[in-house]
């Protein structure tokens, strides 16, 4: 006849955690069963009892019992290497289905889904899906870029991400753009205001009535925009900006504008204007960069002002902008920018290996 162990020995914070545990209705099942086991072992029940009440074998509660008394909680929740489920799909299986999914694709499509990798592989979808989550590969998924071949480029990222992360004294750093060809649209029947049960809708076709220029400039300090809507955007209308960001700026301040390499901002006028207010400072982001911030503002301006808005006319649309403005400059906050100019070279070099070896 076999001898009853011992009540298992736990202290009164491990006795306090594993209660915790037993009742808890989020934790995996084995750890909750565990956590019972244990419990009762430290009340001095039987092994058999234990296994009959949680619902496993005696050995298990043995296991439980020899594991906590080596390690206490520490790896309470870790499966042992060799321990738990087993792997259905062999090796080589796995090592296709990887194979294929980063050097092939289906015949006359440009990407593999978990139904055609399947198909391919003669298994089922869900193991596609698992083989891909477990090494990251998202095959449905395409992320732009552009590398810029500015032969300036480190000079002018230098100079921009320097005046993101120390301004001069006495000075403002605006970001300014123009958001172009902004179409006032109206939409072609009445929308259906959300209710309980469903969205809000609107038609997918549209009636264009005539587009307006957004020139912005972005306070990179305070996140205040200065804004003007304009019919154009040539470099007549850059000037009157110009003199708009002129007149609201404090006079005692140096104004240092953060703009992109568009002809308007370079036209003889403009720089005739610049020679005669030499407290403006113009500086170039490089081509094909993501450096300048306003364009973050715009997405903002978009996505929660215009792209659900109905505008019966350009005057509708304006209105819109400006409500969007004030509202943004009664409570605004700046885009804080993070990225050293060695962090993002760094990564050019990187994204410019990579091009290469691609290319070979």
């Amino acid at each position: 006849m076999m001898t009853p162990a011992a009540a298992l020995d736990m202290s009164d914070g491990q006795r306090e955690t594993l209660e915790v545990l037993s009742r808890s209705q989020t934790a995996p099942d084995r750890q909750v069963a565990r956590a019972r086991a244990l419990l009762l072992a430290a009340d001095g029940a039987a092994n058999t009892r234990i296994a009959a009440q949680v619902g496993v074998t005696p050995a298990t509660v043995r296991a439980w019992r020899t594991r906590f008394t080596e390690e206490g909680l520490a790896r309470l929740g870790k499966v042992r290497a060799g321990r738990g489920r087993k792997s259905t799909i062999p090796l080589e299986k796995i090592d296709e289905i990887v194979h294929l999914t980063q050097h092939s694709k289906p015949a006359g499509q440009t990407h593999w889904s978990c139904r055609t990798m399947a198909a391919k592989a003669g298994v089922s979808p869900a193991t596609v899906q698992r083989v891909w989550a477990a090494r990251g590969l998202k095959p449905h998924l395409v992320k732009t870029f552009k590398v810029s071949n500015d032969p300036r480029f480190e000079e002018k990222l230098i100079d921009v991400v320097g005046l993101y992360l120390d301004p001069p004294e006495k000075a403002i750093v605006l970001c300014v753009d123009e958001k172009s060809s902004v179409q006032a649209l109206d939409r072609t029947q009445p929308s259906l205001p959300m209710k309980k049960g469903r969205a809000q809708t609107m038609t997918h076709d549209y009636k264009r009535n005539g587009t307006t220029t957004l020139f912005a400039a972005l306070d990179v300090l305070t996140g205040k925009v200065i804004g003007q809507c304009l019919p154009k955007h040539r470099h007549t209308e850059f000037l009157k900006f110009l003199r708009t960001i002129d007149s609201e700026v404090p006079k005692g301040l140096a104004v240092h504008l953060i703009c992109d390499n568009y002809a308007t901002h370079k036209h003889e006028n403009v720089r005739s204007w610049l020679d005669k207010h030499p407290r403006f400072h113009l500086h170039f982001t490089p081509t094909s960069s993501w450096l300048n911030l306003v364009e973050r503002w715009f997405r903002e301006l978009t996505d929660k002002a215009l792209r659900r808005g109905v505008f019966h006319s350009v005057p509708d649309l304006i209105a819109r902008i400006e409500d969007y403005l004030a509202a943004h400059n009664n409570d605004p906050k700046p885009f804080v920018w993070t990225a050293t100019a060695d962090d993002i070279l760094a990564k050019v070099a990187r994204g410019r290996v990579a091009l290469q070896a691609v290319n070979q």
